[in-house]
């Protein structure tokens, strides 16, 4: 189990298709402390299992089915992957519960900069000049049988990240993104048609169950 709250990002260092998956060797610092075999760390979102570590990186193996179901399968030596170590039981939960099972890859449909007062600055296909406050508003398309779990002010998990719905569009939802999370996560990278893996609220799926039922 994770919250969402990305401690680092890592950088993709070597890629190596193996039988039954690939094989991913990520750089990182932080997440690196206190690191054991066999140790759960979510990778832009995906629950993943350390094989083996050293003092500037790690190593995880990726099922065919976790390829699958991922952007995996595209991802390239020097990327960046959003980190973060699993919950402890006496840790502080600042985000929301995030199983690390991606439920679906989606896409990045805008980038907006937007000043204190919610004013969009500037829109992705615009220039680059950054205004010094405010924030971004990332657009993301979702995919129509996981439109009944996003909901305004709801809670979701974009490559791992613990973010809130600010507000549902037709086949689209968006997310207010403060500095601090854009300069900590692989978000800075990220542009309209980029993938990111997506991970509803589970609490959602329970609800939906128990009304089912």
């Amino acid at each position: 189990m994770f919250t969402g709250i990305v401690a680092e990002a890592g950088e993709v260092r070597a890629v190596t298709d193996d039988e039954g998956g690939r094989r991913l060797t990520i750089a990182a610092d932080e997440v690196l402390s206190d690191l054991n075999h066999g140790a759960s760390v979510s990778v832009s979102g995906a629950c993943l299992t350390v094989e083996s570590f050293d003092e500037e990186s790690f190593e995880v193996f990726l099922a065919s089915e976790t390829v699958e179901k991922t952007y995996f399968d595209e991802v390239a030596v020097g990327d960046a992957v959003n980190l973060e170590r699993a919950l402890r039981a006496d840790d502080r939960l600042d985000g929301h519960f995030v199983q690390g099972h991606v439920d679906t890859v989606t896409e990045v449909v805008d980038v907006r900069r937007v000043g204190e007062d919610g004013e969009v600055l500037r829109t992705s296909e615009e220039s680059s000049g950054a205004p010094p406050r405010g924030g971004w508003e990332y657009e993301f398309a979702v995919p129509e049988e996981y439109e009944a779990y996003v909901a305004d002010k709801g809670s979701v998990a974009l490559d791992g990240i613990s973010l809130t719905v600010a507000e549902r569009g037709e086949g689209t939802f968006t997310v207010a993104v403060i500095p601090t999370t854009r300069e900590l996560t692989n978000l800075s990278e990220k542009e309209p048609g980029d993938p990111v893996h997506l991970e509803v609220d589970v609490l959602a799926k329970y609800v939906e169950r128990m009304l089912a039922e």
